[in-house]
């Protein structure tokens, strides 16, 4: 078994890429990044360096990953999503006499993309979050705060608006979810149920 990557794609030294990972065209895998087993990455795409990225994961085409960016296994970024690491960028020092480094720095702020969720084309992602286990962000979202597992955010700024179910089928509005009213949710397309403790989602009846 061995990667494909295509030749056009730039893949910088010591990048480490997992067996049968397909890079395509016009990507560019920056210094010491890390792709699992199984992976694609989609044509036109940057991973910047360090970026560390697990197996299953499926990364669309004109897709921006920055250093500091971790994603687990089983991810899913679509087409266009954007990653940031700077909450408070300058392209020069205070002085306007000379560049910022391009290094990470005190300012580089780590985002992680837990196992199974999926960020929805056009999103943008802010820095020093967590996207939890199989949540959901909706396509064009701009995600500032972190998102709980099997939580289905979208808008600007993404806001909580439903559950999600691992097969990805939203379980009701957030508004009709709350606490008091309801403590355990069952998907209509799969049937895996769920308990929900304080709008925390916990898995019933799964072997991991």
């Amino acid at each position: 078994m061995s990667a494909f990557i295509h030749p056009t794609a730039i893949v910088e030294k010591n990048v480490r890429i997992g067996d049968d990972t397909s890079i395509w065209d016009n990507a560019h895998i920056r210094r010491d990044t890390v792709i699992g087993n199984k992976c694609i990455v989609g044509e036109k795409s940057h991973i910047s360096y360090d970026v560390k990225i697990g197996n299953l994961v499926k990364i669309n085409a004109f897709v921006y990953i920055c250093t500091a960016v971790t994603i687990e296994d089983g991810v899913m970024v679509s087409a266009g999503c954007i990653f940031t690491n700077d909450r408070y960028p300058r392209a020069t020092n205070p002085d306007l006499k000379s560049l910022r480094g391009s290094g990470p720095d005190d300012h580089t702020l780590p985002t992680v993309v837990r196992a199974g969720a999926t960020i929805g084309a056009g999103a943008i992602i802010g820095c020093n979050l967590t996207i939890g286990r199989f949540a959901m962000v909706g396509m064009g979202s701009v995600v500032t705060r972190s998102v709980p597992d099997f939580h289905l955010v979208i808008g600007n700024p993404a806001r909580h608006v439903a559950y999600v179910c691992r097969c990805g089928e939203p379980m009701g509005k957030a508004d009709d979810q709350e606490p008091t009213k309801v403590d355990h949710l069952t998907c209509t397309a799969c049937t895996r149920t769920y308990h929900l403790e304080n709008r925390n989602v916990v898995e019933t009846g799964i072997d991991e």
